[in-house]
């Protein structure tokens, strides 16, 4: 059995975070010449090159990533421990995901309360932004997951994993006098025609597929507004401003959380749920608990 060497593996490391072997050098003290040769060292033990040259800056090769999640995890751990030992504080698992904006509020509260019967004490960071910002974060590790509405696009230089946790189809609601207007109009879908509707920023994996699937039927909502904050959406829907839509998998709770009603439901149009790694094996007990739970209760749907 091979035994790694942590000097080299931090030498690594160090590298890898600072962009270079010159900032790694000048950062751990050591001679340019002498870090490579660590770093080296490491490549034969593991057979498999980390860093490859691009023009005048050094990348990390496909095993790089992995070598530098392990490496990540390994010293920030390390660091943490040192630091609550020096504390006399007793050191806690952590974990940091990353929810896309477009991810409804309700589902992340679901996908995510999973976790803490996986992992006893647990320290859940929750950090949200769009999704490139994400995998840019993701590839540095410093996240653990990303849950997304959408996967790693196909040309993406990010070499991250698309794990598929399930879909829902769509519910529309509105305030109970709009929704009982709509209704009294036409039959659902037809009752969107004309209606005013809330929609999700353009850019969204789920604007992309709805404004065809209103082509198809013939439908031309008025768009009151359209707004990069979910919950705002349901709010301005709760006033009585328009019609909106949500995965039919929180209907319920939307609708007794805003006092809205029902005006319809599709499965035409499905929204996705992702979770995002940079490892292809989950093994991470709070990422590994909440995709299992998710798979669980998409699969009804």
């Amino acid at each position: 059995m091979a035994w790694l060497n942590y000097h080299h593996f931090y030498y690594f490391y160090v590298v890898a975070r600072e962009g270079g072997f010159a900032a790694a050098a000048r950062k751990l003290h050591l001679a340019h010449p002498t870090l490579s040769k660590q770093v080296r060292q490491l490549e034969d033990m593991l057979g498999k090159r980390l860093f490859e040259r691009r023009g005048r800056s050094l990348e990390l090769t496909a095993a790089g990533h992995r070598a530098y999640g392990y490496a990540h995890e390994i010293f920030t751990m390390g660091d943490e421990f040192f630091r609550a030992e020096a504390k006399g504080e007793s050191t806690r698992p952590r974990t940091v995901v990353g929810v896309t904006a477009a991810l409804p509020k309700l589902i992340t509260r679901e996908l995510l309360l999973p976790a803490y019967e996986a992992v006893s004490d647990l320290h859940l960071i929750v950090v949200e932004d769009d999704h490139d910002r994400l995998l840019t974060r993701l590839a540095l590790h410093e996240l653990d997951l990303v849950l997304a509405d959408a996967p790693v696009p196909p040309n993406s230089s990010i070499r991250a994993f698309n794990h598929i946790l399930g879909s829902s189809g769509l519910s529309f609601l509105a305030a109970p006098e709009l929704c009982a207007e709509l209704s009294e109009r036409a039959a659902f879908p037809q009752s969107l025609h004309e209606a005013p509707m809330l929609l999700p920023a353009r850019g969204t994996a789920i604007r992309r597929v709805f404004e065809p699937w209103l082509d198809r039927h013939g439908l031309a909502p008025r768009i009151i507004a359209e707004m990069d904050d979910l919950a705002l959406i349901k709010a301005f829907g709760q006033s009585g401003r328009g019609v909106f839509f949500a995965p039919t998998i929180v209907e319920a709770d939307v609708m007794a959380t805003f006092s809205v009603e029902l005006l319809g439901r599709t499965d035409e149009l499905r929204e996705q749920f992702i979770a995002i790694t940079m490892q292809r094996r989950l093994v991470n007990p709070v990422v590994v608990a909440v995709c299992d739970s998710a798979k669980r209760q998409l699969s009804r749907l």
